[in-house]
């Protein structure tokens, strides 16, 4: 019993606990909260009838709901009905509340009408008025860029690049950025570059019709440069001069009065005349207008692009530089060719310099240096080559003076031009050539025209003339003027021992020394420099171009032996008058003789070479014409006995060397030193012409084709030899002591014994 009870118990409970779950399940599906598929699976995944008390338990729940729902109608059923019936009531007058409310709306609408056409006006004006303000604020923005590129515009027809530059950066970096958005600033921004690049092209274009101009016009302001130059080189020395003056005037005043007022005259002169050249010269800046490169330069400076056009304009300059220092071909036929050559070097270094003082950077004083350095080779290249063919020394000196105001010139601007001046040194000895060859020719000339007689004065007038012309003196007419002065004029006519050749040879050189002076002024060189240049070139025409001129005249054929004899008479004052010639270069150059490096001249041995050569000539001129004699001898070596008298050709040779040797002692000897030397040429003469009669007479004795030889031939020999011998012993030429003449026949004489 107690199992069975216990037993139900349990059944009893279990029943319960189903029971409870079941509702469970129920309130977990009524709540629409939980999600049912869980609440589902527990109630069918239960014992197999679980399903089917599960849906028991649904209708059961069902049911109580209906009986409750039933229970609530069932209470408000009444209100119901009398809400239906209010509601009915209220029925007819919503209806007539629809058709007021339906008539008032149709008036509202009608009279509604004209407000929304005056409200959808007021819109639309407010919407044009908005776009209005809109556009006005817009326009504000874009009126300043247009006027910008309005104003860019017209700069760029009136070729103001500059400022156009700046006008397209101000639009590009300040306008457009505001308006960007517009098309239209698209399409400027686009138009820009190339507005720039037109401004490059054009500004280049005038750029290369500047660098034309300039080249065109170098000349014309090397030419203005060089006069510049040259006006006050001018004015400082007619200054110094001045400075001179005065100072000489404390040291001279009473002497120095009339040359000072003379020297402020010409100083005065000079001073107007410059005035006036002033106003007449104009500058390179009157000549060329130098504002396209100016303005060149800014517009590629401010596009960023100096340095290309740094570039470009010193290859064109470099360029123009090659064209200007090439010469033309005939360039040394005229000093006109090298004054065209210097003007148009000068005007490109003027504008060059120029250029670098009036710009930054776009020319550097290392690029004009370098630029100056390799026009410079090229100049001296040129120069000497031209001027080798320069036979002018007029010429020569026009193109000496040209170089120093082209050096001057350039040398004003601070350009180095130590190197043309050396190179004048090459030229001032061309020079030297050049006058040695022109003088070589008046020498010749002098020669040609000479009569070989001494110069006779009829009186003291002519007798000056002569001594002004050349340092001569004669013992005896100053030896008269002292003593005897009221009988001087008793002393001529007379003959001086020179001929007419002696005082023009001598005004020549003084010439030459003036000639090769001018040259020498101007050199920046010292007086002593001078004096040593003057005393070389001096010794230069004495000792070649004279003394050549005076070897080919004692060689020509028909100088005979007077004016062989003339010569040696010429030469003997000319080597005299040297010790003149040296005091003139002196005074002209102001330096004394007694200086340590001063040279001498070499007129001395000149001279006495020229003698020498004259002696030598007049010895092989008798010497010529002795055997001449001796060609006619006719000796007929069979001849059974002599004539009795002397040959005829002998005879005649000993009356010409009678003759000859009288023109000897007929010279003039008022002169000591003449006498002596004639005396002294005469003996030697005389000597080696009778050395060489005997030497001539023994080779024809000792002929080796000479077979045999007659007692008469001998005989008419001996004769021959006699003559010679009373010939040798009559004296023809004073100063022989004792038989010293005869002895030349002394040979002759034993091999004809023999």
């Amino acid at each position: 019993m107690a199992r069975k009870s216990k037993s139900n118990l349990s059944e009893l409970y279990l029943e319960e606990n189903k029971d409870q779950i079941y509702e469970n399940a129920l309130a977990e599906i009524q709540s629409f909260e939980l999600p049912l598929g869980t609440t589902l699976r527990s109630v069918y995944d239960d014992q197999p009838n679980a399903h089917q008390r599960f849906m028991e338990k649904l209708d059961a729940c069902i049911r109580n709901h209906d009986r409750e729902i039933e229970k609530m109608c069932n209470f408000h059923h009444q209100g119901f009905v009398d809400a239906i019936t209010e509601l009915l009531k209220v029925r007819a007058d919503a209806e007539k509340l629809k058709v007021q409310v339906t008539d008032t709306n149709r008036r509202l609408q009608d009279a509604g009408k004209e407000v929304i056409a005056q409200t959808e006006e007021i819109i639309r004006c407010r919407v044009q008025q908005r776009n209005i303000t809109t556009v006005v604020e817009k326009l504000q923005l874009c009126l300043p860029v247009l006027e910008m590129y309005s104003k860019l515009k017209e700069q760029m027809k009136v070729k103001r690049y500059y400022s156009a530059l700046k006008t397209m950066e101000q639009l590009e970096n300040l306008y457009l950025p505001r308006v960007s958005q517009y098309r239209f600033c698209q399409i400027m921004i686009e138009n820009l570059p190339k507005l720039r690049e037109e401004i490059k092209e054009i500004s280049m274009s005038d750029l290369k019709d500047f660098l034309e101009s300039i080249r065109k016009h170098s000349d014309r302001i090397g030419e203005t440069a060089m006069k510049q130059a040259q006006q006050q080189k001018t004015f400082s020395t007619a200054l110094q001069k001045q400075n001179n003056v005065n100072y000489g005037r404390n040291m001279h005043l009473g002497r120095s009065r009339i040359l000072e007022s003379k020297n402020e005259i010409t100083l005065k002169r000079t001073f107007e005349e410059d005035d006036e050249h002033e106003e007449e010269v104009l500058t390179a800046q009157d000549l060329v207008d130098f504002s396209p490169v100016y303005r060149c330069l800014h517009i590629y400076s401010v596009l960023g692009d100096g340095e290309i056009f740094e570039n470009y304009y010193r290859k064109q300059r470099r360029k123009q530089a090659r064209l200007v220092l090439q010469p033309q071909s005939s360039m040394h036929e005229t000093v006109e060719g090298y004054r065209r050559y210097f003007s148009q070097i000068v005007g490109f270094f003027v504008v060059e310099d120029h250029i670098l003082h009036v710009t930054q950077g776009l020319v550097t004083r290392t690029y004009t240096d370098e630029l100056w350095n390799m026009a410079l080779s090229k100049i001296i290249a040129v120069l000497r080559t031209h001027s080798s063919y320069c036979s002018d020394p007029d010429l020569v000196l026009e193109l000496k003076n040209l170089i120093v105001v082209f050096a001057d010139t350039l040398q004003g601007y601070g350009f180095p031009v130590n190197r043309l001046f050396d190179l004048l040194f090459e030229i001032r000895d061309q020079y030297n050539e050049t006058l040695l060859k022109k003088w070589s020719g008046l020498f010749r000339d002098i020669f040609e025209a000479d009569n070989y007689s001494p110069i006779p004065v009829a009186n003291e007038e002519e007798y000056k003339i002569v001594i002004s012309k050349f340092p001569f003196q004669d013992p005896e007419l100053d030896k008269v003027r002292m003593n005897h002065p009221h009988i001087l004029q008793q002393s001529f006519p007379k003959k001086l021992p020179m001929s007419q050749s002696v005082p023009q040879i001598y005004i020549q050189v003084k010439e030459f020394i003036y000639a090769s002076l001018k040259f020498s002024e101007s050199l920046h060189r010292s007086s002593t420099e001078i004096d040593d240049m003057l005393r070389k070139s001096t010794n230069l025409l004495l000792t070649r171009t004279l003394s050549s001129c005076l070897q080919n005249l004692i060689k020509k054929p028909h100088i005979g032996l007077t004016e062989l004899v003339q010569i040696i008479i010429n030469t003997t004052h000319l080597e005299q008058a040297c010790k003149y010639l040296e005091d003139f270069i002196s005074n002209i150059t102001n330096i004394s003789q007694v200086t340590v490096h001063t040279a001498r001249l070499y007129g001395l041995s000149t001279f006495k070479d020229a003698r020498h050569a004259a002696e030598g000539e007049i010895y092989t001129k008798l010497n010529q014409k002795i055997d001449e004699f001796i060609q006619i001898a006719d000796y007929d070596w069979t001849m059974s006995e002599s004539d009795g008298r002397a040959s005829g050709y002998l005879m005649d040779l000993i009356n010409f060397l009678r003759s000859t040797f009288q023109v000897f002692t007929h010279l003039p000897n008022n002169n000591n030193d003449h006498a002596a030397m004639s005396g002294k040429v005469a003996q030697t003469a005389c000597m080696s012409a009778c050395q060489h009669l005997s030497t001539s007479l023994m080779q024809m004795l000792l002929d080796g084709e000479l077979k045999q030889i007659s007692m008469g031939a001998i005989q008419q020999f001996n004769l021959d030899v006699i003559q010679c011998e009373l010939f040798a012993s009559s004296e023809p030429v004073p100063g022989f002591q004792g038989d010293t003449l005869q002895l030349a026949f002394i040979d002759l004489r034993q091999n004809e014994r023999l």
